[in-house]
């Protein structure tokens, strides 16, 4: 078979596949398709820098810069596009024929396609491991999986933003990440800081920092909670929650104490409290694990 009918017939038969990747995803509740680029880039603090053609792992290739609906979730060409490119690029490569790099967006350890998309659905069908890209690279200050999801991708943006903005990382560079499982919390770190310094301010009569108030509130009140919540093993009543979601339930809670008794209460208790009144039933927790982990292998893409 020569080697334009054998690229016809492997395009021919991906195809089907991609008609069963639609059917289980969209059953399972899943995307199926990759990670819009530019949804993910505006929650980053960027900027970028040439890096010349490198050999990159086609496995951390997990989006795409504007056309993440035309591939699926496995790279592979969606029904409604013509095979067409495809065929004739997987008939180049049947023939030994040198094809030129890919181009791509580096964020972190992951890739997005600027150019080159056919060319990586190609080369993952043969099972190739790797691929030459043309590089631009944006470096970011916290670490990125191919197994996050977009959710995830846009909360270690915020995380990111976080970062720049409190200088934790330059105050306190062995700090433990500080990771939610929801949008829109950093906000609510950055006004315990505020409100941190101006009670530093009232109790020693001078002004603090920015600085000294961040490493002031990661010391001795972010830190001490995290240390309670481990300690009581808090976070094994609440399935797919971090520590950080717990630290933000724990000091509401203890807040809303507070103003309703008129009475202080300590860390302590605020976290047992709030674990006996909002921490799911065994059965509940068990439903979410195996949910949790179902998810979790669902985004792992095969290669």
């Amino acid at each position: 078979m020569e080697s334009s009918q054998r690229a016809r017939h492997d395009a021919e038969r991906l195809r089907g596949r991609a008609f069963w990747n639609h059917i289980r995803r969209s059953l399972r509740g899943l995307p199926n398709e990759l990670l819009p680029f530019d949804t993910i880039r505006k929650h980053f603090p960027l900027a970028e820098a040439y890096s010349g053609v490198q050999t990159i792992p086609i496995k951390n290739i997990v989006g795409s810069v504007d056309r993440y609906r035309d591939f699926d979730f496995y790279f592979l060409p969606r029904l409604s596009l013509p095979l067409n490119r495809w065929i004739g690029i997987r008939a180049a490569r049947l023939e030994g024929k040198e094809l030129p790099p890919i181009q791509v967006y580096k964020l972190g350890e992951l890739y997005f396609v600027k150019d080159g998309h056919h060319r990586v659905s190609v080369g993952r069908e043969d099972g190739q491991l790797y691929i030459d890209a043309e590089i631009i690279e944006l470096k970011v200050p916290v670490a990125l999986s191919e197994v996050d999801s977009l959710k995830e991708l846009i909360i270690k943006g915020e995380y990111s933003q976080f970062l720049e903005h409190s200088r934790l990382k330059h105050l306190r560079p062995d700090h433990e990440p500080i990771l939610f499982t929801v949008t829109g919390r950093y906000d609510l770190l950055l006004e315990h800081i505020i409100t941190h310094q101006y009670y530093l301010a009232r109790e020693h009569s001078r002004a603090f920092s920015w600085d000294e108030a961040v490493m002031s509130w990661y010391d001795t009140v972010y830190t001490p909670v995290v240390e309670e919540i481990k300690r009581f093993k808090v976070l094994d009543r609440f399935p797919g929650r971090n520590v950080a979601d717990l630290y933000i339930w724990i000091m509401d809670h203890r807040h809303f104490v507070r103003q309703s008794s008129g009475q202080e209460i300590s860390t302590y208790a605020a976290l047992k409290d709030y674990s006996a009144r909002y921490a799911p039933g065994w059965f509940q927790r068990l439903v979410q694990r195996v949910k949790l982990g179902w998810q979790r292998s669902a985004q792992r893409r095969p290669y």
